[in-house]
């Protein structure tokens, strides 16, 4: 006999520091129920605008350094055009980023698991040198047995 479930919760994520991190792991810890769905999408959404979420590789952590450094050159922060500066001058770039990267992230879930493949990670983007905690709502549902 299978089931709807639904469920909800709200995920705090310490501080990081600027840059790109995997929190693939903070996510499945705070959803261990995860586990009893056959079938089903887990949303993720990131209820901040200066940050970003992604899924990118997960092993070589010398693509979130890159990730870093792109960003940072497409989305430069010494423009004399920005008029929203009042929490420091990464304060409109990061929005920008935000935007780009976006802030939620949907993924199935096959047989208890996050359908990721090999090397795929999901990835907090930190577009503030002082971003704070970090609150993502996170949504599964699925058929469960």
């Amino acid at each position: 006999m299978t089931n709807n479930y639904w469920q909800s919760e709200k995920i705090t994520l310490n501080s990081y520091p600027r840059g790109f991190h995997l929190i693939t792991d903070h996510i499945l810890a705070a959803l261990p129920s995860i586990r009893d769905v056959e079938v089903g999408l887990l949303h993720l959404w990131l209820q901040h605008t200066s940050a970003s979420l992604t899924i990118n590789e997960n092993a070589d952590p010398t693509v979130r350094q890159d990730m870093e450094a792109f960003i940072n050159y497409s989305v430069n922060e010494d423009l004399s055009f920005y008029q929203h500066t009042y929490e420091g001058k990464d304060d409109m770039p990061a929005h920008i980023k935000s935007s780009i990267l976006g802030c939620q992230l949907t993924i199935p879930v096959q047989q208890g698991r996050l359908a990721l493949g090999t090397w795929q990670g999901i990835m907090l983007g930190e577009h503030r040198d002082h971003g704070g905690k970090r609150t993502i709502v996170a949504t599964l549902q699925g058929m469960t047995v």
